[in-house]
Formats: C-alpha cells, sequence, structure tokens
C-alpha cells in the first residue's frame, strides 16, 4: 500500500500557493510514488475529514493560478474551534484531539504563517508527523530568512509607493502609505528602502513623532516640496499603542490597521503640510 500524505494551507491567502500544492503533489508521486491528499480549507477539513485524492489533472496549470485550489481558513484553529449550536450561540471548544484522531493514516504538510505554524507545533507535540511550509507575505516566521509571498506582497507596495511619488510631488503633499505586515516590518522597511520612502516606521522601533517632523522640516529647507512615508500595519509611536482595526478573541488574533491615519493625524496637529 503506498504511502499517503497530506497537504493543507492555512491562514490567509498569498501568491504562491498552488505553486506549493504542485510541488508537493510532483516530488511526493513522481520521485516516490505516494498518494496525496488535498484537505480543504485549513485545519477545518482536518477537523471535519473533507479532502479527496490529488491528480495530476488537479495539479496542472498551478503555476499561474493564485489563490489555493484546496481553500483555506484563518478562523479555525483546533484548540479554539468555534462551534455554532442549534440555538445560535457559539460554542468554542477544542478539537485537538479529533484532528490527530483524522491524521493518524496521514503525514502532513502544512503551508502557512506564525498562526498557522504555531498549531502544527501543538499538533506535533501530540504525535502526528508534520512538514510545514513557510507561507506569509510578512516574512516573520523564526528559522527561515524568505517566505512564500513576502516578494509579491514587496513588488505590489513598491508599485504603489512609485505611483504615490507623482501625485506627492505634484501637489506638494506628504504621502503616507500604511502597508500590512502585522508585527513584523520586512514589508515596510524594504518597500521604503527600494522606493526611496522619506520616512519608514517599522513596528520593531516605536517612532519618535517629533523626529519624523524633524526629518520633514529638514527635506523642505532643502527646498523639496513633498515627501512619502511608509507605516507598517503594526508600528506604534513611543509611549503608544498598535491601532487595532478589529479586535480579536480567542477564535481569531486582532486585526491591525490604522497606523497611517493616526500618524497623518499627528502630523496635521504639528505642521502646516498638506497630508
Amino acid at each position: 500500500m503506498a504511502k499517503r500524505i497530506g497537504i493543507l494551507t492555512g491562514g490567509g491567502d498569498c501568491p504562491g500557493l498552488n505553486a506549493v500544492i504542485r510541488a508537493v503533489y510532483r516530488h511526493a508521486r513522481d520521485t516516490y510514488g505516494w498518494d496525496v491528499i488535498g484537505i480543504e480549507d485549513g485545519f477545518q477539513g482536518l477537523y471535519e475529514q473533507r479532502w479527496s485524492e490529488l491528480t495530476g489533472q488537479r495539479c496542472a496549470g498551478l503555476l499561474a493560478r493564485g489563490g489555493t485550489i484546496l481553500g483555506s481558513s484563518n478562523k479555525a484553529n483546533p484548540f479554539a474551534y468555534p462551534i455554532a449550536r442549534p440555538d445560535g450561540s457559539i460554542e468554542v471548544v477544542d478539537v485537538s484531539a479529533q484532528c490527530v484522531s483524522h491524521a493518524q493514516s496521514l503525514d502532513l504538510f502544512v503551508i502557512g504563517g506564525d498562526g498557522t505554524m504555531g498549531i502544527a507545533k501543538k499538533l506535533m507535540d501530540m504525535g502526528i508527523d508534520i512538514v510545514g511550509v513557510p507561507k506569509t507575505i510578512d516574512n516573520d516566521l523564526e528559522a527561515t530568512e524568505y517566505t512564500v509571498g513576502f516578494q509579491t506582497a514587496l513588488e505590489v507596495a513598491c508599485d504603489a509607493l512609485d505611483r504615490l511619488h507623482t501625485t506627492a510631488e505634484s501637489h506638494a503633499r506628504v504621502m503616507i502609505c500604511e502597508v500590512m505586515g502585522r508585527y513584523a516590518g520586512w514589508i515596510a522597511l524594504s518597500a521604503g528602502m527600494a522606493a526611496g520612502a522619506e520616512v519608514i516606521l517599522i513596528p520593531e522601533i516605536d517612532y519618535d513623532i517629533d523626529a519624523v517632523v524633524a526629518a520633514l522640516n529638514r527635506r523642505r529647507a532643502r527646498g523639496i516640496s513633498f515627501s512619502i512615508a511608509v507605516v507598517a500595519e503594526g508600528a506604534k509611536a513611543k509611549g503608544g499603542k498598535i491601532s487595532i482595526a478589529q479586535a480579536g478573541d480567542e477564535t481569531a488574533a486582532d486585526r491591525l490597521g490604522g497606523a497611517g491615519a493616526l500618524l497623518a493625524s499627528q502630523l496635521t496637529e504639528r505642521t502646516d503640510y498638506d497630508v
């Protein structure tokens, strides 16, 4: 009987997921003759046992196809799993034991980011063999230099900043571009450096708003009427708090957002710039 492996994608969507699925499938089938099972919607599909065998036809043409053919979920933590009750209420339960039981016949390939890999580590500690594939635009996974999805996010951010330059210069504005990354500043730092931004604010270093104003003033003193600022969504001022667009709970993390708007209001209060 051929060995069976299962593959799932967890967390947020990013480019490159289908390419990873295709690579795992082809290597497993062509090199080892293993059967490859596609698990739908991340750990949710593992718990609900929604999976099917991947085939050459299903994995054809995936290199240029966005998204993930398996689907994904960032609200399916087996250790804090939301289950709808008949009365409409939601009960959060631990279904990790069921997931371990369902995966006994499979070795798992888990494609995901920080949250997904944290779950995978806990399941490994319960006895499942797992190979983790680092996937996240945030590039914030320990023990890996480069994650699937980061390069495309960086290219998109750089393209946006290039486009902002012309408007900023035409209207003598300070243009602020807030980028994703959660608690890591890789996208902001790399895109800001590539695009020549005057200000780059990242979560790893709390910023001093007075220092930001001073930098913009020095630029104006040189006769340059516009500036570009790149702000990571997890950046915060000294003594301030991270901007949260939507608070999370035990089943989902906080959704960050608003750091750019906060910087804009701070600059508007302290300067006469058109921000």
